[in-house]
């Protein structure tokens, strides 16, 4: 079984998930601490610590809403049971009450009121110091991860950095985003400075130095912060400890987990922890815009292509289509994939990412809910497409650019044509995001990506249609609303001083 971080919610992590009441603190049984007590030991600081890692999983588990419903609110898939509110936001009827804006705002307040506790309390811990300073930078990381889940999302949110007190902080007016922006860069700055390259086996999972660069490459890409991003995602590279891992399908197989490409993932483990992600991937909601997306192996767009064949649209196409999709016709775990047993019928197409199924290669599957496979939050392919993306609008497509890019689809597993060089800064731009997009399929970042680029309002005012056409979801997109979401709607009503987003 492969050793990691074990997460759990300890006594800790229940009182800081958001301010304390009177009635929690009551009892004090001899044989367990309190908040008086608590930040006397290595031990209880490290259980802080897992507390505060422990808000990572809340996303993850079950329906998976920060990888499969993202990409249900794109041109790449659908909800199909709407459950989290991923189709309401698709169909453009976005609104304070649903359970996947309500989510990401509470689990981010939730790790940033731990994280401020434990680093309001370490300096007072009898321990080692070269241990303690790791604990402050894994808790500065994770931080500056919140808070960057956060204002992608919402814009400028309410900055606290203190632990959670409502009578202090239950008022707060919003901060500007370049306020929450400066202090994310802080966080990480200040991490990156302290936390090591890797870890023992024992504690493999852990922020390292790598993560909170990579993180930070992301947060400067996101923002336009072009020279940044570059010399970050640089700094990356020039650990030499990442690498892109040879077999693309393989990448997301639970046997080469936290292989070389993979900086930072989220600890599940069976049987304390799991996740269904097996079961969810399968489900047949992948729409044939993503499948038309892919390129042919010449390189070219399925319209361009001399040797794109309409009637076996998945012969010589980019191999990372097969790796990451199931398709009806298709072989999976040694058998003709016909759409009734992976709900593939719905639209003729799947994920094959997070799913332990071979192709021609039979394997058991583990039971529902019961997959330990951790979701990729940074590899190191995004760093490579970071530079490519950010040299290019710096300073137009350099040979810099080139050579990032061309890495990507210099793959072993994937082997697809050089870009071209000459192209135009317009042309690079398109490559790249297009390259972004097959690159990162099922792995939720095209929705920030369509986002940012501000295409959302084009590619989301688009039907999605299944293998044959048919309308399976119309989408609409407000551009005047919906490049933000809207504040819970609980939070609205208790905070009169939090001014909700435009639209709303």
């Amino acid at each position: 079984m492969k050793r990691t971080i074990y997460i759990y919610i300890s006594f800790f992590g229940f009182i800081i998930s958001g301010g304390c009441s009177n009635e929690l603190l009551v009892f004090e049984p001899a044989d367990q601490n309190n908040v008086e007590t608590f930040w006397t030991s290595e031990e209880n600081a490290l259980s802080a610590l897992t507390g505060c890692y422990q808000s990572l999983l809340a996303p993850y588990f079950g329906e998976g809403d920060w990888l499969l419903k993202l990409e249900s609110i794109t041109p790449n898939a659908f909800e199909i049971d709407d459950g989290s509110g991923a189709t309401s936001i698709a169909r453009g009827d976005n609104n304070p009450t649903l359970p996947l804006i309500n989510r990401r705002y509470s689990t981010c307040y939730e790790g940033i009121g731990r994280t401020n506790t434990l680093l309001a309390n370490i300096d007072e811990v009898p321990m080692d110091e070269d241990l303690k300073s790791r604990f402050r930078s894994e808790a500065l990381f994770l931080r500056a991860f919140y808070y960057h889940n956060l204002v992608e999302y919402y814009g400028g949110v309410p900055l606290i950095l203190d632990p959670p007190d409502n009578n202090t902080q239950g008022q707060l007016p919003r901060n500007s985003k370049a306020e929450v922006l400066e202090a994310i860069y802080s966080d990480l700055d200040a991490a990156a400075a302290n936390l090591p390259v890797s870890y023992a086996n024992n504690d493999r999972g852990r922020a390292t130095k790598g993560a909170a660069l990579a993180l930070k490459a992301r947060v400067a890409l996101y923002n336009e912060e072009w020279s940044k991003a570059i010399s970050t995602a640089q700094e990356v590279v020039n650990l030499n400890v990442y690498s892109l891992f040879p077999e693309y399908r393989g990448l997301f197989l639970l046997e080469n987990e936290r292989n070389n490409e993979v900086i930072f993932d989220v600890a599940f483990q069976f049987p304390e922890v799991t996740n269904n992600y097996h079961e969810l991937f399968q489900q047949g909601n992948v729409f044939k815009d993503l499948i038309d997306a892919y390129l042919v192996t010449d390189g070219q767009t399925i319209a361009n292509s001399d040797i794109y064949d309409a009637e076996n649209p998945f012969a010589n196409r980019d191999p990372r289509l097969s790796q990451t999709l199931i398709t009806i016709g298709s072989s999976l775990n040694g058998e003709l994939v016909t759409g009734d047993e992976l709900f593939a019928d719905l639209t003729g197409y799947a994920f094959k990412k997070y799913t332990y199924f071979l192709d021609d290669v039979a394997v058991p599957a583990p039971q529902p809910n019961q997959s330990e496979i951790n979701p990729i939050l940074i590899r190191y392919a995004e760093m490579l497409l970071t530079i490519a993306e950010a040299e290019n609008e710096l300073n137009g497509p350099t040979s810099s650019a080139y050579g990032a890019i061309n890495q990507i689809r210099s793959r072993a597993s994937v082997n697809m044509p050089e870009v071209t060089p000459g192209l135009s800064k317009e042309e690079f731009r398109e490559v790249v995001r297009l390259e972004r997009r097959i690159e990162f399929a099922g792995e939720g970042l095209y929705y920030q990506d369509i986002i940012r680029w501000r295409t959302a309002e084009v590619v989301m005012n688009q039907d999605g249609l299944d293998q044959d056409e048919n309308v399976v979801e119309s989408r609409s997109f407000n551009p005047d609303r919906d490049y933000l979401w809207p504040f819970p709607d609980r939070d609205i009503l208790l905070n009169p001083n939090l001014e909700q987003n435009p639209g709303y």
